[in-house]
């Protein structure tokens, strides 16, 4: 459980009510959830409201002037806010505070966001190091506030508020199994699956302060140097909990050319070797003097090579790289796709989620399919061909939209030119299908789906000819030569195949042998292979066909496909799978 601290601001738009301090903790249950289930007005507001987009580069630049504005403070408990509060308040203008714990023998944290940061410059030049420890002198944004037997003077600013937040533990299985059991049917499992998971605020800014202070580290030397979080943790499909890419850059690429004096500089290549070492010894300086970075690994012979650690403070798994510019596009890339319709990251969540349940993803890397192969595959399917209009374009779409500031090549020369900027984007879909039938549809899609000779190909929104022997082909979207899922081994596609087989099977089927699992938790069960389909390649020894049940065949009296006449009907039973439901419970037997 933590704790979300805010001064009240002139004129101030937030949803908070703002009281005076009292001892007991004000709670506003209608505006925040915690742990509990997302209310009616949390479901509409997230996934109907279509609010304003805000670019992937201006809300990555706002983020990272948050954490410009903010220190974190480790403190004796929950209750240090107030003395903290009125310490930090003579040197500046506090606006945010947010409290969590971490570690298994709870350590108590408090991020204190200031309004300029010129008050955090005041802050930390007014802070000491311990005379005499023989730990090595580090100025950075992370603070310890130590107790004093000095009177405690009020605070000057009376009005506040404080509010309960969940913070940064994400929920356990059990609990999103309870809570998602109290649905009234799979389209509200989805949403209430993707509100209880997704990345919270608090864990933003707290990646975004990781960021930051390798950043600072190396600032005497390179000025100009930025670190920029990628992956998940910005595109808008992170869940709590999950790892910080980041990618280091120590140059901003531009020349003033009206200026006489230039810095001398040492050549270091513009090689593999160079950005090795470099890498290494910045592996160093994680391990030798950045407080709260620990475990720190060196994974240099990767493709993609890497520095890993663990920041016990913010309690985020780190990924630093130095060569990786274009996983910042890629993402900008992801987030526009997951901002163009509001059901596209809650089918992302619900996949990746079963995914997760059936076994077909693993924590460490090896031949399985990952999350962000599973996140291509869901886009892919909403550009294909079963929707007309597509519910999302295609990348060539954005790249031919783009003007002339969306331009951008890598040091690599990779083309990440592309329309950033959706509302001026010229594509639009009425398809209305709710995420019940849009989930089923995955599933029947890639179930049948040519891996065999197909690729999957994001750039057009087709399939197109495989170019190697891969067993799963995702080109990438940026770097066409690549395949993102080359490491899926023959084993798991299949294996993946058979489970989005069961799923869609469990999906259609009207009848459950488990009334507490119904709808989404009905397919978070590894499959049986006793059930509908068999994993052996001998189709006599399925029990029924697969074309049975996803083969469209023309109807001679309608003009529409099986697949048709399945969605249709699933259209029709997504508000009563609530009745159904209830009867079940009331006859087991049925």
């Amino acid at each position: 459980m933590s704790i979300f601290f805010h001064s009240t601001l002139k004129n101030s738009k937030r949803v908070f009510k703002h009281v005076k301090f009292k001892e007991k903790i004000q709670y506003n249950s209608k505006y925040f959830i915690s742990s509990s289930i997302p209310s009616k007005e949390l479901i509409a507001n997230d996934s109907i409201i279509n609010k304003k987009f805000v670019p992937f580069q201006k809300n990555i630049n706002s983020r990272r002037t948050e954490a410009k504005r903010s220190i974190l403070v480790q403190v004796q408990s929950a209750q240090s806010y107030k003395e903290l509060y009125s310490y930090c308040s003579s040197f500046g203008n506090v606006t945010q505070m947010f409290h969590y714990t971490t570690g298994i023998e709870p350590m108590h944290f408090i991020l204190v966001e200031f309004k300029n940061e010129s008050d955090v410059v005041s802050t930390l030049s007014s802070s000491t190091f311990v005379e005499g420890n023989s730990t090595t002198p580090v100025n950075s944004q992370f603070l310890w506030f130590r107790s004093t037997s000095k009177k405690i003077t009020k605070s000057k600013h009376k009005n506040a508020a404080l509010v309960i937040e969940d913070g940064i533990t994400p929920m356990t299985n059990d609990r999103i199994r309870e809570t998602l059991q109290k649905c009234n049917n799979v389209t509200e499992q989805i949403l209430t699956l993707y509100n209880n998971t997704k990345m919270t605020d608090l864990e933003c800014r707290l990646r975004f302060l990781t960021a930051r202070q390798m950043e600072l580290s190396v600032y005497g030397m390179f000025p100009h140097a930025r670190v920029l979080p990628f992956g998940s943790s910005v595109n808008g499909f992170g869940k709590m909990g999950c790892d910080l890419d980041v990618v280091l850059t120590l140059k901003d690429n531009k020349e003033d050319s009206s200026s006489r004096l230039v810095f001398h500089c040492k050549d270091s290549g513009v090689d593999r070797s160079s950005n090795l070492r470099n890498l290494e010894v910045f592996g160093d300086l994680l391990q030798l003097f950045l407080p709260g970075c620990a475990r720190v690994r060196k994974i240099l012979q990767a493709r993609v090579p890497i520095i890993k650690y663990y920041h016990q403070f913010t309690d985020v798994e780190c990924d630093l790289s130095m060569c990786n510019v274009s996983g910042v596009h890629m993402s900008d890339f992801l987030y526009i796709m997951g901002s163009i319709d509001s059901r596209v990251r809650p089918l992302v969540f619900a996949i990746r989620k079963w995914a997760q349940e059936v076994g077909l993803t693993n924590s460490s890397p090896g031949r399985w399919i990952t999350n962000f192969s599973l996140t291509l595959l869901v886009l892919a399917f909403l550009q294909g061909p079963l929707h007309s209009p597509p519910i999302l374009p295609s990348l060539n779409t954005l790249v031919k939209s783009a003007e002339s500031k969306d331009s951008f090549i890598t040091d690599e020369g990779v083309n990440c030119s592309f329309l950033r900027d959706i509302e001026k984007l010229h594509f639009s879909s009425v398809n209305i299908e709710n995420l019940e039938v849009l989930l089923c549809e995955f599933f029947e899609y890639y179930s049948q789906f040519d891996f065999k000779s197909k690729s999957v190909c994001l750039n057009e929104g087709v399939p197109l000819t495989k170019l190697d022997h891969s067993a799963l082909y995702i080109i990438n979207p940026l770097e066409r030569g690549l395949n993102v899922s080359k490491n899926v081994s023959l084993e798991e596609l299949e294996k993946f195949k058979f489970a989005a087989r069961n799923a869609a099977w469990i999906l259609q089927s009207e009848e459950s042998t488990n009334t507490s699992n119904w709808g989404l938790l009905s397919i978070f069960d590894k499959p049986n292979k006793k059930m509908a389909f068999s994993v052996s390649r001998n189709k006599n020894e399925r029990l029924m066909q697969v074309k049975q049940l996803f083969e469209e065949e023309d109807n001679t009296d309608t003009g529409h496909s099986e697949v048709d006449n399945r969605r249709t009907q699933l259209e029709k039973n997504g508000n009563t799978n609530r009745i159904g439901k209830t009867n079940k419970m009331k006859n087991p037997n049925r």
